[in-house]
This record gives C-alpha cells, structure tokens and sequence, in this order.
C-alpha cells in the first residue's frame, strides 16, 4: 500500500506535476481502450491524485513532454527520463510483426510527417482502403505504417483524444539535436528492478518481469548480488511457497502503522490489481476480469473494479457511467473478504459519489 501510494490521500500533490510525479514513482500507467467507465489511465491517476483532471496528462504528454507511450507489458505511460531503457526493444526486429509495410511506406509516412506535422489516422485520406485483419485493426494501410514507425522509436505519440492518437517525429517532439544513449541490458535489468522495488515494497522474480519470462535468468544474476552487497535481503511471505521474494532492507526496518481506512475503487490495470498472482497473496482475493467472458458465465460483472479499504479488499462492483443520464450505474455489488453490508456500504457509497463526480468530470 505505502509504495503503492495508496496509504494516503494526495500522495502526490495536484496538477500536471502531480501527474508527472505519480508516473514516475510508479513506473508506468497501463492505457486501455475499455470505456464503460473512464479509461485505466486517467482511472489509475485519479486513485492516486483525488483532484486529477484529464487535462494534467495532456499538459504532461504534450506540452511538459515529462511522459510518453510504449509498451510495458501492455501499452503504457512511462516518464520520458527513462526513455533510454526502451531504445533498445526500439531497436528489435519489428519489420517482420508488419511485413506489408515497405520501406518505401515507411520512408514516405516519415516524410509527410516531416513535412506537414503531427498527424492522426483521420487525417489520412487517400488510403485505398483494405479489410480488417481483426477487430481493432483499421481499413487504412496507413496505420500498419504509423504504428510500425512508433515501435521502432521513430515516431511518439504527442497528443492523445480518447483513443485518437497524434504521431510526430520523436526527435522533434522531445526537442533533441540526437537521441539519449541507449541503456545496455545490465543497466535495463538494474532499471527494472529499481522500478519495481519503489514501486512494489518486495519483489519476486515474476512481479519485477511481469509478462517478461526470459529476463528472469539474468534478473536472477543482479538480484544475487545485490543480495550478496546487501542492498537487498530475502523475506518469506506465508503462503508463498517457493516463490522467493526480496526487499530492500531500509523498507523493512520502517515501522508499519495500520492502514488508514482509506475507500479506493480500483481500476482492474491498477499497479496493485494488474499481477493477479501477486494480488492473491498479498490480499487475500482473486480477481475476475470479465469483460470478454460470455454474459452468462460472469459471476461478479462485465467490469468489475476491486473496492479497498484501508488494506483490505471489501466488494468487487460492476459499473458502467451512463454519459447520456449523467450517472454512475451500479450493475452488480459484490461482497468478498471480510466485507460486509453492515461495515463497509457507507464508507463505499460516499466514495462513489465522489468517483461519479470524476467519470463525469473533466
């Protein structure tokens, strides 16, 4: 909870340094396309800063330029000054995830770009339009281009409405004569575990390379000596079995105070949540993402957000933000761990009105 940050109320102030400040702690801030209520990045701020407003990573993305998008494990936020730790993997061989681009196609999306500014796909018109390859591809050719341009480093992504993206050049964008050095594979292996050790408390080998199994090898290396210098010690978790975990040994010589009784609804790409494995063990509750399961197997909902108070996950509550009505609907209220009508619906209820307040905010 307390590297988490979800221990207090503004941990990280308000405004767009807020949000530069909450990404960089955390290490990044998984996009989705999910809309039945706001979208998981501007979710996952808001738990973190109570009076986030869209506009705060706009001004962070676009004009502070102290943010910007690649992968993660999924598509993320990340802070530019670790820009570095990603050249290489913008360096890999994405030619062959988008063989039909040539590159000639390439070299002429680039050159438009260079040449009329940052664009979006809608600003694309004279694509011959082909057919999807699946659901969320686009008809435009164009797109396989922008995108291959953008895992390669070519291109950023400079500003964002909704899920419409603007591409620039990424040199231009950031302001660089050259780009940032690239980071070699130990100084990436040291980068992921700092960044999982400040923003997990304790680690174990699959929550530093979450979706990232064959690093854990050599993550294993680093941690060995970092445990041999003794800037990390092992610690046993019950009920975890073999899996070993680490923390530094600072973390655990800072006296735990209980949690204070904080409500906090939970997007389901949260930090916290996002490690199902991990979410079990430390809290007790395993988490159901069912927006892809058919309606009639769902047991808790078609979006269900974990509900937190102090330390405790209480309820797992389906909503949906009626846009038209101008309200927060609650489709389905489940009671899981210790939670409880009696104890908890006050304390949940008063949070959702605040949480209502934010979904139809700015």
């Amino acid at each position: 909870m307390r590297a988490q940050r979800l221990d207090q109320r503004a941990p990280f102030g308000s405004g767009p340094q807020a949000t530069r400040a909450a990404v960089e702690h955390l290490g990044y801030v998984q996009i989705d396309t999910i809309h039945v209520i706001e979208r998981c990045h501007h979710h996952i701020l808001y738990s973190r800063i109570p009076e986030y407003r869209r506009s705060d990573l706009h001004q962070a993305q676009s004009a502070d330029k102290s943010v910007f998008e690649y992968w993660t494990h999924a598509l993320s936020y990340v802070p530019t000054k670790d820009f570095r730790f990603f050249i290489p993997a913008m360096r890999q061989d994405w030619q062959s995830r988008f063989a039909s681009v040539t590159p000639a196609d390439l070299r002429k999306m680039l050159d438009r770009i260079e040449e009329s500014g940052a664009l979006t796909i809608r600003d694309i018109a004279d694509d011959v339009l082909v057919e999807k390859n699946h659901a969320w591809a686009s008809r435009k050719p164009s797109k396989r281009a922008l995108q291959l341009a953008f895992y390669k480093g070519l291109l950023t992504i400079s500003a964002r409405d909704g899920m419409l993206k603007s591409y620039e050049l990424a040199h231009r964008h950031f302001g660089w004569e050259k780009p940032p050095r690239p980071a070699t594979d130990t100084e990436i292996l040291n980068y992921m575990l700092d960044r999982a050790l400040r923003a997990q408390g304790f680690v174990s080998l699959d929550s530093i390379c979450h979706l990232d199994a064959p690093r854990k090898a050599a993550m294993r290396r680093v941690i060995e000596a970092r445990v041999k210098r003794r800037d990390l010690v092992a610690v046993a978790l019950e009920g975890a079995g073999k899996i070993e975990h680490w923390a530094a040994p600072e973390v655990l010589e800072t006296p735990t105070e209980p949690a204070n009784a904080l409500v906090h609804v939970l997007s389901p790409f949260d930090p916290l949540i996002i490690q199902r494995k991990r979410l079990s063990l430390v809290f007790d509750y395993s988490h159901r993402f069912e927006a892809y399961v058919p309606k009639e197997k769902r047991l808790f909902g078609y979006f269900t957000l974990p509900v937190m108070i102090g330390d405790e996950i209480v309820a797992a509550i389906d909503l949906k933000t009626d846009r038209a009505a101008k309200k927060l609907r609650i489709q389905q209220w489940s009671w899981v761990g210790r939670g409880s009508q009696d104890a908890h619906q006050q304390q949940i209820e008063e949070e959702l009105h605040r949480f209502e307040q934010f979904q139809l905010g700015c």
